[in-house]
């Protein structure tokens, strides 16, 4: 500390040697911080307001060396990283480290490539900011490029590409995306659409009424495959509907994976387009209840004169490979359109399992078993279909209510009668 001259007289100030690896937030080293701290009173009385005594220039000084000694006020060094490095680099480890799936793979790499990389690709990983992420998503959601649930998820990419950056550029600076306003998306419980059980089978009967259009008049020896074709159709579509098994759980079940006398059908591999088969989205087995109609179905399929060994596919293509999804997919628009119904999408079978199998479920963690669901929370969304009939006479009993006596005659209206039937 020393006094130094001004034009309005003598002025403290501080002389401060940093710690190694201080820097500007320009990146150049800084080896010293010198800094007024106030003008000098050296008279006597009263200190004016905002001058400082060699004692209070000193208190100054201690406190500036406690704040460095905890790391107050210190612009952190930058770690010479873009946020597409520290990117990519969360995307590799993340993948290793948590044995993503190839869907999940494809999943995080086009949120990447499609929307973080673009808005700050190219930015210092110190200047991505709480205020420049808030910017950019609420734009995003105002012009209905990105939808509010896909913000959500990409905010919280961001979030866990900085918290691995702090362990691999040893980033100081804190995690931009944490203090992002959080979206509330509203639940719509009826935004699932699904089948009804008549709507399932007459899905059915149209898929094993269709038959590809062939440009000759197909001979005997060709109807019996495509008959064959149509018949394993119609029982992966009812299977789909009634087990709740996802389109690459179907492709992949094999002939061992179907216990006809345990009633149930066991689920440990799905197929991906790009790798294969793997396992399934949950990461593990399960096992489903098979109901009498899909048992029938699968039966009935399983009579063909081949594919039929143990290992082989339940669902199985004319090569003895799993079934081409896309090919599938165009069958099931071409038999919804035969029967007449709306136009669901194939996984929406899937909720039809659901918002039916609620209704008879002991519990939702029974659905969440028999759906492979790993967060509850999932599985809860169905409860929304479990019937309610009942509760109001068990909620009567609580008051000491007993059932009424009567039942409305044709006609009766709240309006002109009152419950015991007489007039109001």
């Amino acid at each position: 500390m020393y006094l130094k001259q001004g034009k309005r007289g003598p002025v403290w100030y501080w002389r401060i040697r940093l710690p190694d690896g201080f820097s500007h937030q320009d990146g150049q080293p800084k080896r010293e911080e010198r800094r007024p701290i106030g003008p000098a009173w050296t008279g006597s009385g009263r200190t004016p307001d905002g001058s400082f005594t060699r004692r209070t220039a000193q208190e100054a000084l201690d406190a500036r060396l406690t704040d460095l000694r905890r790391g107050v006020g210190i612009p952190a060094p930058r770690v010479g990283a873009t946020f597409r490095d520290a990117a990519e680099h969360w995307y590799v480890h993340r993948a290793a480290q948590q044995g993503w799936k190839p869907s999940t793979r494809r999943d995080y790499r086009s949120a990447l490539d499609r929307h973080l990389l673009p808005a700050f690709g190219e930015w210092p990983l110190e200047e991505v900011t709480t205020d420049a992420i808030q910017e950019w998503r609420d734009t995003a959601i105002a012009q209905g490029t990105i939808p509010k649930r896909t913000a959500l998820k990409l905010v919280t990419i961001i979030g866990g590409v900085y918290e691995q950056a702090r362990k691999t550029y040893r980033l100081t600076t804190p995690n931009p995306a944490r203090d992002v306003e959080r979206i509330k998306l509203a639940y719509n419980p009826e935004r699932f659409v699904f089948y009804q059980p008549e709507e399932v089978l007459a899905l059915v009967r149209a898929a094993e009424q269709h038959r590809p259009k062939a440009e000759t008049p197909p001979t005997s020896e060709q109807e019996e495959p495509e008959a064959e074709a149509a018949h394993q159709d119609a029982a992966l579509f009812l299977t789909a509907a009634f087990t709740g098994l996802r389109l690459g759980e179907l492709l992949a079940l094999r002939v061992r994976d179907v216990d006809f006398d345990a009633e149930s059908i066991r689920v440990f591999g799905s197929v991906d387009v790009t790798d294969g088969i793997g396992t399934p989205k949950s990461g593990r087995g399960r096992t489903v209840p098979m109901v009498e109609e899909v048992a029938r179905a699968i039966a009935r399929i399983l009579q063909r004169d081949r594919f039929t060994s143990p290992d082989d596919h339940v669902f199985v293509g004319a090569d003895g490979r799993y079934l081409d999804s896309s090919a599938l997919r165009r069958r099931y628009r071409a038999a919804q359109k035969e029967a007449g119904l709306d136009p669901i999408r194939f996984h929406d079978l899937r909720h039809t399992f659901g918002s039916l199998a609620i209704t008879q479920a002991e519990s939702v963690r029974e659905l969440q078993d028999w759906m492979g669901h790993a967060d509850a929370r999932t599985t809860a969304r169905y409860v929304h279909y479990k019937p309610r009939k009942g509760e109001a006479r068990r909620l009567g009993e609580a008051f000491g209510s007993t059932p009424p006596r009567w039942s409305p005659r044709p006609g009766w209206t709240h309006s002109s009668e009152a419950v015991d039937g007489r007039g109001g």
